[in-house]
């Protein structure tokens, strides 16, 4: 049987990515939404409220910084406070991430402290340090920041809402009552504060971010204190560590990743001074953002989820001014 034989138009044809398709009109992305936001929308991020930690350089000699930004009040500010503290007495300075469970967390901190491999005596802790109750997990709130925004149901807490420009956990405290408390949810990319068992609620030089999917169960069994708004690459692609918990093992001590230095911005030279805004979760535009990210109508979707979890509705952040 003679074979057919395929022209180069047809074999063109035949091997074209489906990107190449041409991209039909529809609703505007999330992203395209964001785009489109006024400038008086956008939010600054005081420079006391941004820490900036650097990582030894990559295997390519590439430098690696992450940009975190700090909680505000009324949320976790004890622990918020002791960071500031220890980034200025210069105690994150020589540290190391030392653990990275895959789906789960990054964590860094003293190596010698609370640590499966610790081999020697734990770095001394700067004075003037705070010490939390539990009971600072959570904060109350006035109804009116809760029930003035669009709230999500939610299994964690009973309702989930962006408030400040935070993803927050709420519940009414009676049924009757018009009293809600509040909390900070663990979605990707925030920070927390390692502890030991209860009591202990950490002081906040043992630090952890989340590389996977949200682990609600850790709201308001442990602080939060911020988030990454910068180099999340750098740390949510380091090697998984193979000991208990995702902590390196002693074979795994080059795995390792060294933390040169830790600095509030505010206290870096101007020209070395990190500047972000966010997208204020009060206005129109986040409001819109928010819809087409719970109900997808741009053009490669089929079929609109219609609702989306507090994790997934990611507030945009910006860097300015450079």
């Amino acid at each position: 049987m003679t074979k057919p034989i395929l022209t180069l138009a047809a074999l063109l044809a035949l091997t074209a990515p489906a990107a190449a398709q041409e991209e039909p009109q529809g609703a505007p992305s999330p992203n395209e939404i964001v785009a489109q936001a006024e400038p008086d929308e956008w939010v600054a991020i005081a420079a006391e409220d941004l820490v900036v930690m650097t990582l030894a350089p990559d295997a390519e000699g590439k430098e690696r910084k992450v940009v975190i930004q700090l909680m505000p009040a009324p949320f976790s500010q004890g622990w918020v406070e002791n960071i500031r503290t220890l980034a200025r007495a210069k105690w994150y300075d020589g540290i190391s991430v030392n653990r990275v469970q895959d789906n789960y967390v990054v964590q860094w901190g003293d190596l010698n402290y609370d640590n499966p491999e610790a081999e020697g005596e734990p770095k001394l802790l700067p004075e003037g340090l705070r010490v939390m109750d539990e009971s600072e997990y959570v904060q109350a709130i006035r109804s009116d920041d809760l029930l003035a925004r669009t709230r999500y149901p939610d299994p964690y807490s009973g309702w989930s809402a962006l408030i400040g420009g935070w993803p927050m956990g709420a519940l009414q405290e009676t049924v009757h009552s018009n009293q809600y408390r509040a909390w900070p949810t663990h979605c990707y990319g925030m920070v927390g504060v390692g502890r030991n068992y209860s009591p202990d609620t950490g002081s906040g030089a043992e630090l952890y971010t989340v590389i996977g999917h949200a682990p609600r169960h850790l709201d308001r069994n442990i602080a939060l204190v911020g988030r990454i708004v910068e180099g999340m690459e750098h740390l949510s692609s380091l090697p998984r560590g193979t000991g208990d918990l995702g902590f390196y093992s002693a074979q795994e001590a080059d795995k390792r990743t060294p933390i040169l230095t830790v600095r509030v911005a505010s206290d870096l030279a101007e020209a070395e001074r990190p500047a972000f805004e966010y997208l204020s979760t009060d206005g129109e535009t986040f409001a819109r953002y928010a819809d087409a990210r719970a109900n997808r109508r741009d053009p490669f979707f089929i079929v609109p989820a219609g609702g989306a979890d507090i994790c997934n509705i990611p507030v945009p952040v910006r860097r300015t001014g450079q």
